[in-house]
């Protein structure tokens, strides 16, 4: 199913977030990270996935999902890109709205970022309080990058 992922991210301030949600442990890895696709698995909930993202074009790209047996996305994830991703995803919601916020885990921990998937660009939307400086045009922050140059590496060189 082809559709397309319109996104805002944002940092995330304090621990007021954390209390709205119980989170779900995610483990994805990157078969392949380019600037026009990645192709990720992902393993949450019991449930696994296998999605391929385009190139983002301001905070739109295309995506394709396609659920897979958790057995094979295992076994996929030892092919994957290291470090692989870790992290709890908490949904909460505020206003009418679901935000995700994602706190990383292993290489990248400390980073804890909120998303929001909007129906165009130009949504509007109500910011909660903990939301912090917004990231969504600064590449740095895409899960796949992320596996490229982990968070804890940032400070140095």
């Amino acid at each position: 199913m082809a559709a397309l992922e319109i996104e805002r991210k944002f940092l995330v301030k304090g621990q007021g977030w954390k209390a709205a949600s119980r989170g779900i442990a995610i483990r994805q890895g990157f078969l392949a990270v380019g600037p026009k696709r990645t192709v990720r698995v992902r393993i949450a909930a019991g449930k696994a996935f296998l999605t391929i993202k385009g190139a983002v074009e301001g905070i739109t790209r295309q995506e394709f999902e396609y659920p897979i047996p958790v057995g094979q996305a295992e076994r996929i994830l030892e092919l994957c890109i290291r470090p692989l991703i870790e992290k709890k995803r908490y949904r909460i919601e505020h206003l009418g709205m679901t935000w995700e916020v994602d706190e990383f885990f292993g290489e990248n921990a400390g980073l804890v970022v909120a998303e929001i998937e909007l129906g165009s660009e130009s949504q509007d939307f109500a910011r909660p309080r903990w939301l912090g400086e917004e990231v969504s045009h600064d590449h740095r922050y895409l899960n796949a990058n992320l596996v490229k140059s982990p968070y804890s590496r940032w400070g140095e060189g």
